[in-house]
């Protein structure tokens, strides 16, 4: 039974939403878009970093290489050194969220971040060899990597341990929408920094000058990093957070008590957190003071393995990893080498100058992103709440799913104009669809004491399954054909709609209060 100050406290929040329920669910308060502007940053450098490694790896070739090609293993692990060390980051980081709190960790991740890219832009390509600058730059991508992998559990935590019930999809979609956004700009940047260096490049001929194209471009992230830093390492701790410890505090004691016959009885009741001071240990009630039995705090692992030791709770957790992991097989493998989408919509870059090839590189990679990448993100905003996350992560599979088969199966025959909206279409129901929905789904469906170390954890399954495809894409590419790897990505999809059935809806769904019920239960 929840004592006087919960049923207040309760009583506050659902007075709260319901002036919330007045206002619609996208439209942002001001500090709501605080939040988002502090939180979102983390993926508008994710997508920024992750994607600008594509039109970067093409100007470093002509840097280093000439006219001659990357070598495929070195190019390969270039593309996917962020995303190894996003593995690591995504499960470290949102295991010490958890442990530690929010606040003794949130903005460690963006340190990283600023300053393995910070290394990045030293990459000596002018007295190293080609291989050794890369292998230099990939050391320093995966650092990187780590960084921005710790952002996805970090800022799905810190927003979700934030938001009303009614706002929570919305307020995460928000967030994740800057993916798109980083994608955009990077793209818009790249073009924008090559047209000021057209007449060293193009017109004097020096394609050397390209080293201070690729330098500016991964350079100018570190300003919205250094922008939103100071905030990050002086959010407050949520409340949310702070109440779902000492709640866990107050169960412990209460457990003592109930095994401890004979002993003093437990004053239950909220804890200082403050262990061990006087204050701790005695408590005023009805003006009797009276002793507060000391209960020492079950280690953080031993609670994780409690918790997905039961297999209901193993089931979600299987779920949203599983999904994350198909759905990123595919989505990274045609993001991360849209260079065959590129040649199929002639602008691949095949003709011309270094300059004209690079350009004409970037300005489809822009095209791609306006038609399908950003409207994906904003149709989830405004239906999330209205559709739920399960319909919407399905129905992103399956119309995902139609697209690679078109794609796949008349990918020698299709018009160029046909392509671009096939191709537009399948962006923009990864987008509308499984993209996001993997990403709310662990920041949604675990109660707060878990959610931080479930959501990387599901998150570093993900970017498994970008690695794989990142490292496995051009080799198959060779051996099978590109229509052949798309229909591999096309049983992802599908794969992806089967188990997404074994994942509840969440749309207003508590896991606090479905975590504080089952432990009634489980005292019956």
């Amino acid at each position: 039974m929840p004592n006087a100050s919960e049923s207040v406290h309760r009583a506050r929040l659902e007075e709260v939403e319901r002036e919330d329920s007045k206002r619609l669910s996208f439209l942002l308060t001001y500090t709501e878009f605080k939040l988002l502007s502090i939180a979102g940053v983390g993926f508008f450098l994710d997508a920024y970093d992750l994607f600008i490694i594509k039109p970067v790896s093409t100007m470093l070739q002509y840097r280093l290489y000439g006219d001659n090609q990357i070598p495929a293993g070195i190019q390969g692990v270039l593309k996917a050194s962020a995303n190894i060390g996003s593995v690591v980051g995504q499960f470290l980081f949102g295991y010490m969220a958890d442990a530690l709190g929010r606040k003794a960790i949130y903005g460690k991740e963006l340190m990283l971040i600023i300053f393995a890219t910070i290394m990045c832009l030293t990459t000596p390509t002018g007295s190293l060899s080609p291989n050794n600058s890369l292998i230099y730059l990939t050391i320093f991508r995966i650092i990187l990597g780590i960084g921005v992998g710790g952002d996805y559990p970090m800022s799905a935590s810190v927003t979700s341990d934030r938001a009303t019930l009614r706002r929570r999809g919305t307020m995460l979609s928000y967030i994740f929408s800057n993916q798109g956004w980083g994608s955009f700009i990077g793209a818009l940047v790249t073009i924008v920094v090559l047209a000021a260096y057209k007449h060293v490049m193009d017109d004097k001929g020096e394609t050397s000058k390209v080293d201070g194209v690729w330098r500016i471009v991964v350079g100018l992230s570190l300003v919205p990093a250094f922008a939103t830093l100071y905030a990050r390492l002086t959010l407050p701790e949520a409340t949310r957070f702070i109440k779902s410890q000492r709640k866990n505090e107050s169960l412990d004691r209460k457990q003592t008590h109930d095994s401890d016959e004979g002993g003093s009885p437990v004053v239950e009741g909220e804890v200082n957190s403050d262990a061990g001071k006087e204050a701790d240990k005695y408590k005023v009630e009805n003006g009797v003071e009276v002793q507060v039995t000391e209960v020492k705090k079950k280690a953080h692992l031993r609670e994780v393995v409690e918790y997905f030791g039961e297999w209901r709770h193993m089931k979600i957790l299987i779920g949203t990893s599983v999904c994350w992991f198909l759905l990123d097989i595919a989505f990274y493998g045609i993001n991360l080498n849209q260079n065959v989408v590129l040649q199929q919509i002639g602008f691949g870059g095949t003709t011309g100058t270094p300059w004209n090839k690079l350009f004409k590189i970037s300005t489809g990679n822009i095209i791609i992103t306006a038609l399908g990448f950003v409207p994906g993100y904003y149709a989830t905003i405004l239906t999330v709440e209205t559709l739920g996350r399960k319909w919407i992560q399905i129905q992103g599979f399956l119309l995902a799913g139609l697209f690679l088969a078109i794609l796949a199966g008349k990918f020698h025959t299709l018009s160029h104009p046909a392509f671009i909206v096939c191709f537009a279409l399948l962006q923009f129901f990864f987008n509308f669809g499984a993209n996001t929905t993997t990403y709310l789904y662990p920041a949604e469906v675990f109660p707060t004491k878990h959610r931080a170390f479930a959501h990387g954890l599901s998150a570093a399954s993900g970017k498994a399954g970008a690695i794989i495809s990142a490292l496995a894409f051009n080799q198959l590419t060779m051996s099978i054909g590109t229509d052949k790897v798309l229909w591999i990505f096309f049983g992802c999809c599908m794969l992806g709609a089967v188990f997404t059935l074994m994942l509840p809806e969440v749309r207003g769904r508590d896991p606090d209060e479905v975590l504080a019920q089952e432990i009634l239960e489980a005292k019956k």
